[in-house]
């Protein structure tokens, strides 16, 4: 005989509704604030044209702070050693198979001489940002969806929602989000989502002296990044987590992480 009572009380049913009804109406304006930027805009620009992702070149890298600097001054970042879009890493190996990293102020203002001591091996500089990954974890965790990807493959924060409650921070596993002292909102590397919208380099690129970072779209022909990609050997940090990166590195070798 089939059981007919409800499997949960009309009260207990009502009120679960009231409590989810706030939390769904906010997802569905999120969802609509988001699609303002998947369209296009006056200027012609139309994201399901675009696949955006950045290359390191290491061996060009000097470590002269540039792009750190451009990119504060870019995206009025604070200027504190703890807030940083994008910053540089100095590796410095010794004979002994010891390896030190160190970043002071992101790289800003250079890096302190190593001294005489002879034993040190080799020492490389490695930039490092937000990685816009395809997987991206902090996209999964926030709780309000505040953290979202673009059409055309750009991972960003939307502070009207974000609640600021560090979920994305502690998920993300390049240690490329902060939370803004001021807004107290999650902040990271947008690739210059302002620029690259008009057909401009991310700050980070354009000031580079080397061309250590190339910028481009995947999938074009005539993109600096499709040439990067296929003449040189390509690495991204931290493949294990199937996070799909789209910071792609020439030169990491099993010291970088």
């Amino acid at each position: 005989m089939k059981d007919n009572k409800p499997a949960m009380p009309r009260r207990e049913f009502m009120g679960n509704c009231a409590r989810t009804l706030p939390f769904l109406v906010t997802m569905c304006s999120i969802s609509g604030a988001a699609e303002k930027l998947f369209a296009q805009d006056d200027n012609g620009y139309d994201p399901e044209n675009h696949s955006y992702a950045m290359g390191v070149d290491i061996h060009k890298c000097i470590g002269c702070g540039r792009c750190a600097a451009a990119c504060k001054e870019e995206n009025k970042v604070p200027p504190e050693p703890e807030y940083c879009r994008t910053w540089v890493e100095r590796y410095v190996v010794r004979e002994e198979g010891e390896t030190k990293v160190d970043s002071p102020n992101g790289g800003i203002d250079g890096f302190p001489e190593l001294g005489t001591d002879g034993d040190v091996l080799r020492t490389f500089f490695v930039p490092k940002l937000c990685n816009h990954c395809a997987n991206a974890p902090c996209v999964q965790v926030c709780p309000v969806g505040a953290t979202f990807t673009t059409r055309d493959g750009v991972v960003l924060v939307d502070e009207k929602y974000c609640v600021g409650c560090r979920y994305c921070i502690q998920a993300c596993p390049y240690g490329a989000r902060y939370l803004a002292p001021v807004k107290t909102v999650a902040d990271k590397c947008t690739f210059c989502y302002h620029r690259i919208r008009k057909g401009l380099l991310p700050a980070c690129v354009e000031v580079c002296p080397t061309g250590a970072r190339i910028f481009g779209e995947e999938g074009k022909r005539a993109s600096p990044l499709r040439r990067f990609r296929r003449f040189n050997d390509i690495t991204v940090l931290k493949p294990g987590l199937n996070t799909e990166p789209k910071v792609y590195y020439a030169g990491a070798d099993g010291e970088v992480r």
